[in-house]
């Protein structure tokens, strides 16, 4: 039987192998645009787009509770679900709330804002790539993310640990091995690709990871020269990267529109109330049972 910590790490790999396809998707569309006419020309890709990466988080979210099973199987935990995640719930929405379909003008305007400053014609559409690239990986992983989320805080007894995939920021190796109540926020950045294990709150060291040994791994991204020569001569790690400010939550504003009209899932349990986003429902709720309660009311949870 596989342990805890190789299920999850096979499941954020099929996940990371998913936004990579999503990526490939992209930049394959984004490569036959036409510099001249960059808005009319990526337009004409922007259905197909929105198409592939809403599948793409109705994919990285609908393995949520099977995952979040089998993790607390091997733990010798099996609490019941009080619901099962809605993958559609979690897709074509931004992390922050926007339309998807927004967000996806971001290479053209990232690009345009390039050839303002003095870009040139091949650098601009570098820089929208890039920006695409972004945006695509980001959106990807937070659907997968906060579908991970909902099934935790659907099973009674279960908190979630933080765990880098690959080499990761200073601020994500500190935090990586720490043990989180259901409702704790999820500090994340752009392209970041730390993830939840589901875990039994009677937890012992399985998931505890190092970041000293990940320093001298190499597996920090981020440091300057200087940072690295004090961290060799002896300096905490904690304390250096902590002289930096700037982890940052990608979701700024926890509410959105989507499926909110009459004829949408959430829309019809809300009557017309403002739709929170899961983040919100955790940081309001005063309890499992009111957070899994608003989890089914916002339509997380079916």
């Amino acid at each position: 039987m596989s342990s805890a910590l190789e299920l999850a790490r096979r499941h954020y790999r099929d996940r990371r192998s998913l936004a990579d396809a999503t990526v490939d998707a992209g930049l394959g569309m984004w490569r036959s645009v036409d510099p001249g006419d960059l808005s009319r020309s990526w337009g004409r890709y922007l259905a197909r787009m929105l198409l592939v990466v809403r599948g793409a988080q109705t994919a990285a979210a609908s393995t949520a509770d099977r995952f979040a099973d089998a993790v607390l199987d091997a733990q010798g935990s099996a609490p019941a679900a009080a619901g099962r995640v809605s993958a559609t719930a979690l897709a074509g929405i931004a992390s922050d709330g926007r339309d998807l379909l927004g967000l996806l003008l971001n290479p053209v305007i990232a690009a345009k804002v390039a050839i303002r400053d003095g870009a040139t014609i091949d650098r601009a559409l570098a820089t929208g790539q890039a920006s695409l690239e972004m945006v695509l990986r980001t959106q990807v992983a937070d659907a997968g993310r906060v579908a991970d989320g909902v099934a935790v805080a659907a099973r009674p007894r279960t908190s979630w640990t933080r765990m880098v995939v690959g080499d990761s920021c200073p601020r994500c190796i500190l935090l990586a091995g720490r043990v989180y109540r259901f409702s704790a926020g999820f500090l994340r950045h752009p392209n970041c690709d730390c993830v939840h294990i589901p875990t039994a709150d009677a937890t012992g060291d399985d998931f505890t990871t190092d970041p000293r040994r990940a320093f001298e791994e190499g597996r920090v991204r981020g440091l300057s020269k200087a940072d690295e020569q004090a961290v060799r001569d002896g300096a905490d790690l904690a304390q250096v990267v902590n002289a930096h400010r700037g982890m940052y939550t990608a979701a700024g504003q926890k509410l959105t529109r989507e499926g909110t009209t009459r004829s949408g899932f959430a829309g019809r349990r809300l009557g017309g109330q403002r739709r929170l986003m899961p983040e919100q429902i955790y940081r309001d709720a005063t309890s499992r049972d009111e957070a899994v309660r608003m989890l089914r009311l916002h339509g997380y949870l079916i």
